[in-house]
């Protein structure tokens, strides 16, 4: 089944980023001149994505109006910066985007999840975390799709991680079947240390069946009182089993400040704009 609807869970606080996030959504924190947000809807139009759904919280309406048609702007600049002009009219083309607020009560990313149950329609969707930007030659979306549409079953994106920090993420119980894929049999959101079961964590992405939602419903709170998707996923783990590809690409977690520094540094170095003259900026900076 081709897969044609992503969501873009961004209802977090960002609290990692106040008090930058006290009236900016982080998912609006600027990379050079796009904030982080495009980038991971960009992603997922440039992996087949045709409809995207971007859950939202309280003062998140940035995020609505960033997407939303500017002909206005785009045609006052469209003499002197004709570029700029074309890039405001095609932003609000790149998907069908849609939003929807999560409600009050139980938080957590599986909460934010749940609320795309409607938006999916009985269709897998692709999951794409707003804190997560990830820089690859083939988009990491695309990267999952395929491995969702040969197993059929439902795939995460993960990383190796430091044994002392996997207690901050996630464990996955894997088993390798070639190249960068994984069985995966079970998970655990942010075990003790006596639980982790491999160095490998679910970093930003997934590709998950319709089935997802109605587990989700059934999913109580978990770690910090929230609905986590690990646990909801450790369930479609254990009964149907799911795929673990260790995507190629460079995250960055925008909730992170060091990250978030390490993001902005990269593109601006990459920027076709500006990115010979930052790097000689830069040289002079470090040496």
């Amino acid at each position: 089944m081709k897969i044609k609807k992503a969501v873009i869970p961004a209802a977090g606080y960002g609290t990692r980023m106040l008090p930058a996030t006290k009236a900016m959504p982080k998912e609006m924190l600027p990379l050079v001149d796009k904030p982080a947000i495009q980038f991971i809807a960009e992603e997922a139009a440039a992996s087949g994505i045709e409809e995207v759904l971007i859950i939202i919280g309280e003062h998140k309406y940035s995020i609505v109006d960033h997407f939303s048609p500017a002909p206005e702007l785009a045609d006052a600049i469209e003499d002197k910066h004709p570029d700029l002009a074309a890039q405001i009219r095609r932003l609000s083309g790149l998907a069908k985007i849609s939003f929807v607020k999560q409600p009050e009560g139980i938080r957590g990313l599986g909460s934010a999840v749940l609320c795309a149950e409607e938006f999916a329609a009985g269709e897998p969707v692709a999951v794409l975390y707003g804190d997560d930007v990830i820089v690859s030659e083939t988009p990491v979306t695309a990267q999952l799709i395929a491995a969702f549409e040969r197993y059929g079953r439902g795939v995460v994106g993960v990383g190796r991680v430091p044994r002392e920090d996997i207690v901050k993420y996630c464990t996955l119980k894997v088993e390798p079947l070639g190249g960068a894929e994984y069985a995966v049999s079970d998970m655990i959101e942010k075990p003790r240390p006596e639980q982790i079961m491999s160095d490998f964590a679910v970093l930003g992405r997934c590709v998950l069946p319709p089935e997802i939602f109605g587990i989700l419903r059934e999913t109580p709170p978990g770690v910090g009182n929230e609905r986590q998707l690990t646990d909801a996923m450790s369930v479609l783990a254990r009964r149907d089993g799911m795929i673990a590809v260790e995507y190629e690409g460079r995250r960055y977690d925008v909730g992170s400040k060091l990250s978030y520094a390490e993001a902005v540094v990269d593109v601006a170095l990459s920027h076709p704009e500006i990115g010979e003259d930052f790097a000689h900026w830069l040289r002079g900076k470090v040496s």
